[in-house]
């Protein structure tokens, strides 16, 4: 009966056995500090500690964009498996489509023809707009952005962590050498150990170059890293700007709509240059004078200046709480603090105001106006 066995070499298997005993016996004594070691340059030290500050960062930064892109970390995983047995992607719903489709379904079931029906459907339709677009960033963003740097993380950083280790592992075998030509008693084992450290010495050297070219090598990849990350700006830039089409779109189409209670297109010029007003009248708020609320407002009211400048308006103080009596007017509370200004032309009973983003018109009576010198929170 024939018995076919491994082809096994006894002496190399012996030889890395007894390989693997020294290097032990080489760590344990440097962790007691019984035994020296060599230590590496320090520009390759300054090197080392580059690559691990790389790739810790560089984990970070890819991993924090995957959550911005992908907030449901259940999706995430589901397309990191999907990945790796190399088949597409399930194509999923957005938050803003799975809204976009309930708003058009639920402007159907109220009418087409109602003012609230159609303008959900209208803002149905611009949400799937923005879905879309959100689509198209994710998997723009995924491929000049975060696969390049977990490309890098796979590949280069990966390869030098094997060569790291290979060069630790030839240093432990040379002061391993060094230890045994130090301990040699005769003149056999003295010129064995030297020629085994001979040995060692020279399969160190050639690793610590291999290891050192591709530390260096880090530099070349941040450089390649830049340019993906200004393509990963640029693809932001493109996203809002798309958003901001479609949204600008969605208020002339809400506009032309009219209604009982049309909609009032915001500036975005003017919101922006107004942001430092928003908390105003939140921060303005605070006990007071507790006029009464049941004050009659003027019936008369004024065509509203639709493009008025923050800088051309006034501070004042709101005497009273107001409810608006419709779409023109605004809520007002009680100390609070607003920008008013005439209307065009000028009307007794109306001023025109401004709260944070809102605008409308304000009534005289429940407002004071404030000296620049008044001492104001806001």
């Amino acid at each position: 009966m024939n018995i076919n066995l491994p082809n096994f070499n006894v002496k190399n298997l012996v030889k890395e056995a007894g390989s693997t005993i020294s290097r032990v016996v080489q760590l344990t004594e440097e962790k007691l500090g019984t035994t020296e070691r060599t230590e590496y340059d320090l520009h390759f030290q300054n090197l080392a500690e580059r690559a691990d500050v790389t790739k810790t960062w560089t984990e970070k930064i890819v991993r924090d964009t995957e959550s911005v892109l992908i907030p449901n970390p259940q999706n995430r995983v589901e397309d990191f498996i999907f990945e790796k047995i190399e088949k597409s992607k399930p194509k999923r719903l957005s938050n803003l489509e799975h809204l976009a489709l309930d708003m058009i379904e639920a402007g159907g079931d109220f009418g087409q023809d109602l003012p609230y029906g159609q303008a959900l459907i209208k803002v149905g339709q611009a949400e799937q707009k923005l879905g879309q677009c959100e689509h198209d960033f994710i998997a723009t963003s995924g491929i000049c952005f975060t696969q390049p740097l977990r490309k890098f993380l796979d590949g280069e950083m990966k390869t030098i962590g094997k060569e790291r280790g290979i060069l630790e592992t030839k240093r432990l075998d040379l002061d391993a050498c060094k230890n045994r030509v130090k301990k040699a008693r005769s003149m056999l084992g003295q010129q064995s150990a030297e020629r085994d450290l001979r040995v060692a010495q020279a399969e160190f050297d050639r690793q610590s170059e291999i290891t050192q070219l591709l530390l260096d090598g880090i530099s070349t990849s941040q450089a390649s890293h830049l340019r993906h990350l200004h393509a990963f700006i640029q693809t932001q830039v493109r996203y809002y700007k798309q958003c901001g089409d479609v949204m600008e779109q969605l208020q002339r189409e809400l506009a032309n709509l009219g209604g009982p209670t049309p909609y009032i297109p915001l500036d975005v010029n003017e919101a922006s240059a107004s942001k430092s007003n928003i908390s105003s009248g939140a921060a303005a708020r605070g006990p007071g004078n507790n006029h009464s609320a049941n004050m009659v407002a003027p019936g008369h009211k004024p065509n509203q200046p639709m493009h008025v400048s923050t800088d051309q308006m006034q501070r004042a103080r709101v005497l009273c709480s107001y409810d608006a009596k419709d779409h023109t007017e605004l809520n007002l509370s009680a100390n609070e603090v607003i920008f008013v200004t005439e209307c065009s032309p000028v009307n007794e009973d109306y001023m025109y105001g401004k709260q944070g983003l809102m605008k409308g018109l304000v009534p005289r009576a429940f407002v004071e106006m404030l000296d620049e010198e008044h001492d104001v929170t806001l």
